[in-house]
């Protein structure tokens, strides 16, 4: 989770805030890596665009997109990671993480995360 994910998170534990994501949320995918403290660097260009994610109810701490997530019309590029925004005015990234692999594409090319290929475990 990113710094402002993990304070939300302990705030609304410990009762002084009751903040939660806006919705929907939305996978970017990144060519760099992000920290806990900065984005990775995203994707631009061609018909690219942040997709809604969806997840079913949590088990022993972690969630899978439930549908297919189809980015389509890539730009040529490596693809590393991902991360977590909400739909806030000014959007909150939640989470990030790398991909198991790289993923190249080519320009026009769509790149697909099957449902159930995406986990985010909490830790």
């Amino acid at each position: 989770m990113t710094n402002t994910a993990e304070n939300r998170a302990v705030d609304w534990l410990f009762g002084t805030a009751t903040t939660a994501p806006t919705l929907p949320l939305k996978m970017a995918l990144t060519t760099a890596n992000g920290t806990d403290a900065a984005a990775g660097t995203e994707v631009t260009g061609g018909s690219y665009a942040r997709k809604n994610i969806t997840v079913a109810a949590a088990v022993n701490g972690a969630v899978s997109n439930s549908a297919d997530l189809i980015f389509s019309g890539m730009p040529a590029a490596t693809v590393v990671g991902w991360e977590i925004w909400d739909s806030a005015g000014t959007p909150v990234r939640w989470s990030y993480g790398l991909f198991d692999a790289s993923k190249t594409v080519a320009a026009g090319d769509d790149l697909k995360v099957a449902a159930g290929g995406w986990t985010f475990t909490a830790s």
